[in-house]
Parts: structure tokens; C-alpha cells; sequence
């Protein structure tokens, strides 16, 4: 199959799942709306869930490289992670299947495929553990970090918080400022923290 072809059905079905979901989605539908027989999806995709697989796994993709392009190791890591979750918060806005595979929801959809959407929604935590490390190495953050693991904290906060906030825009991004501010800094006053 040529990658035009295949391109066109991804986008299609991307479109399609993110519209009604994965269940309410058919094949045919897709086929339909790429402009191409049932079969030639088949042949792009062994089956739907490895079709929404793949459009999981595009997406996600699209997701980490668009947000590392704000990933710029002459500036301070704090700002860093301000301008990535600044990024990333923009980018699924308008990306549902992006944030359902981030908050788990497509694990709860496919079950069996939970290992690989698993995978996937590490890839997400990629460019946060990049601004770690950078930090390390700026010495703006400690050296100790287990980096993979608050990696994905920072992601799980991130994703938490907008999730649960029915605010959108200027107040979702001021919520999420806070939010770095108190990670960044904690909830002790600088006095308080020399003293434990």
C-alpha cells in the first residue's frame, strides 16, 4: 500500500474516532470517508482496534514532537517546563484522542490493548524527562531525581488537572501556572523547608 493511501485512512479514521468514539465507529464508515474500499483498510490495518492503534500511535507521536519544539537547553529548566506544559495543554485542546489515551480511557475501551496503550502514553512522558535532565545538568533541580518516574507525575498533574477543570483558556492556564508553581516550589515557605 502506498503511504498517501495509508496516510489518508489514518487521518480518516482519526477524524472518525475522535468525533464518535471507538465503538461507534465501523470500518466501513472509515473506508467510506478515505474514499477507498473496506479491503484497503484491511490492508492498512490488520483489524479496527490495530487500526485505532495506529492512529493512537500517530498522534501521539505528532504530540511529543510538536511539544519538543519548545525544548531549548540555553534556558532555564523551570521556564522549561512552563513553555512544554504551556505546549502541551494548547495541543490537546484540540487533540481528544491524544488526552483519552493519556488519562487511561482507552485502556478502559480496549482492555487487551492496555500493555500497548501503556507505551504509547510513555512517549508522552519523553520531553518532560528531557527538561529534567536538562534541569540536572543546569543544577536547577536535584541530582537524586528518579527523572522517568516524576517524569510521569508531572505528566499524571498535568493531565489531572486539566481533565478536572471545566475552565478552559486564560483560567485552565493560570490553574496549571499554580499548579507548576507548587511542584516547582512545594508548600513550605523557604524558611520552613531549611528547617526540615
Amino acid at each position: 500500500m502506498d503511504s498517501a493511501k495509508k496516510e489518508c485512512i489514518l487521518l480518516e479514521a482519526a477524524r472518525a474516532f475522535a468525533r464518535f468514539g471507538f465503538k461507534k465507529v465501523s470500518i466501513d464508515e472509515i473506508a467510506r470517508g478515505a474514499g477507498v474500499g473496506k479491503g484497503t483498510v484491511y490492508l492498512a490495518a490488520e483489524s479496527k482496534e490495530d487500526l485505532y492503534y495506529q492512529v493512537l500511535h500517530r498522534e501521539i507521536r505528532s504530540w511529543q514532537a510538536e511539544c519538543a519544539n519548545v525544548i531549548d537547553p540555553r534556558v532555564s529548566a523551570d521556564e522549561l517546563l512552563r513553555r512544554l506544559l504551556a505546549a502541551a495543554m494548547e495541543y490537546l485542546d484540540g487533540r481528544p484522542l491524544v488526552r483519552e489515551l493519556l488519562l487511561g480511557e482507552t485502556s478502559r475501551t480496549l482492555p487487551t490493548w492496555a500493555d500497548r496503550f501503556a507505551e504509547l502514553a510513555s512517549v508522552g512522558r519523553t520531553n518532560v524527562a528531557e527538561v529534567l535532565r536538562i534541569g540536572i545538568k543546569q543544577g536547577v533541580f536535584r541530582r537524586d531525581l528518579d527523572v522517568e518516574t516524576v517524569a510521569g507525575l508531572l505528566q499524571d498533574f498535568h493531565l489531572t488537572a486539566q481533565a478536572g477543570s471545566p475552565k478552559r483558556g486564560d483560567e485552565l492556564a493560570k490553574r496549571a501556572q499554580v499548579g507548576l508553581d507548587l511542584v516547582l516550589n512545594g508548600l513550605r515557605s523557604r524558611d520552613q523547608t531549611k528547617k526540615v
